[in-house]
């Protein structure tokens, strides 16, 4: 078993890999700056992991992956028995395509020198063993579906430009310096929680995602859905997406730090999705039927940056990591609403 640092890893994807590592007997350091997270999140990591609260196979740092000095206090937290970090996933970042628009500087400043000093820290420490955490918005808006990792890359939107930069990046790293291993992952719509409720996504604010909006409007936090666009070239008009359960996605995660640690080289680029699209109201209605619940929604015009179709052909990392989405969308549903109904103001509640 390893001693890994997790960036960002009390955040929704991050603090559901945390879990799945620790399950499978790794050891753990945690950095984040709780910006759009929570420490609560960590703590019941732990408790569901079946952890002593003072256990030191969880270790949460407080910091920045923009301080150098955060970066060394993570790098240099050693395992109980005094192990060293050994591989890191690194989640933190910025996520919310509008915001990239309205703010490109920050996004650039967050996730992509966070990221070169991310790598830096590695270098300081002797550490070259990385998953990143990547993604399917790099394509834009491609023309053949499902979609392989050998489709030309159109970022169309600071967020998606950020995340694809950070890639060459890291491409170039491994070019220039022997012994990196690096995995980049390109994943499409992570939704759902774990199942006993406990944990699950917690956007701070208004959400930018689809799932988390459905959730807080069957709840009654909002008063209903806005879908952007019912004019997209789909057949009832409205975005399809590839959505896959967080645990599924987590579950990825470890299997590509395992493969790197195994084989000591880097992974192709990987998609992780279903291989199937399905469109923002083809979701609504699952949920409706899985929950029993109703979902308010209007139709409003398109919002920028946004694509009529994203659907990801999963096929490598099947064949690479032997992994395969393996929950439907009545359990992402119903998962995700099990998370809300327990938890209607998150981890603050």
């Amino acid at each position: 078993m390893a001693h890994l640092l997790i960036t960002g890893g009390a955040g929704f994807i991050g603090s559901h890999t945390a879990l799945v590592l620790l399950q499978g007997g790794h050891s753990l350091v945690v950095l984040d700056n709780f910006s759009n997270s929570s420490p609560e999140a960590l703590r019941r990591v732990a408790e569901l992991a079946g952890l002593d609260h003072d256990s030191a196979r969880l270790q949460v740092i407080a910091g920045d992956i923009r301080s150098p000095a955060d970066l060394d206090r993570a790098l240099g937290a050693a395992a109980p028995g005094g192990e060293r970090v050994a591989g890191v996933i690194h989640f933190a970042g910025l996520k919310a395509v509008g915001e990239s628009v309205q703010q490109p500087l920050r996004y650039w400043d967050v996730n992509v020198n966070g990221s070169r000093l991310l790598v830096e820290a590695m270098q300081r420490h002797g550490c070259r063993t990385l998953v990143f955490s990547s993604t399917s918005t790099v394509y834009g808006e491609p023309q053949r579906f499902p979609i392989s990792e050998t489709c030309a890359t159109d970022p169309r939107h600071p967020y998606a430009q950020t995340k694809l930069a950070v890639e060459w990046m890291l491409q170039a790293l491994e070019t220039s310096e022997t012994g990196w291993c690096i995995g980049r992952l390109r994943y499409f719509n992570p939704v759902g929680a774990h199942p006993s409720g406990r944990i699950g996504e917690n956007p701070l604010g208004v959400p930018n995602n689809l799932f988390p909006f459905i959730t807080q409007v069957a709840s009654g936090q909002r008063p209903l859905l806005r879908i952007f666009g019912d004019d997209w070239p789909t057949p009832d008009g409205t975005g399809i997406r590839d959505y896959l359960h967080v645990m599924d996605l987590a579950e990825a995660h470890g299997l590509a730090l395992d493969w790197l640690m195994q084989h000591q080289r880097s992974l192709p680029v990987l998609n992780l999705g279903t291989g199937r699209g399905l469109s923002v109201l083809e979701v609504v209605q699952a949920f409706e039927t899985a929950t029993g619940r109703t979902i308010p929604r209007e139709l409003v015009g398109r919002r920028h940056g946004d694509v009529a179709r994203l659907e990801g052909c999963p096929r490598l990392a099947a064949s690479t990591l032997g992994w395969r989405a393996s929950r439907n969308l009545e359990q992402m549903c119903r998962d995700g609403w099990t998370w809300q109904n327990a938890n209607p103001r998150g981890y603050g509640g």
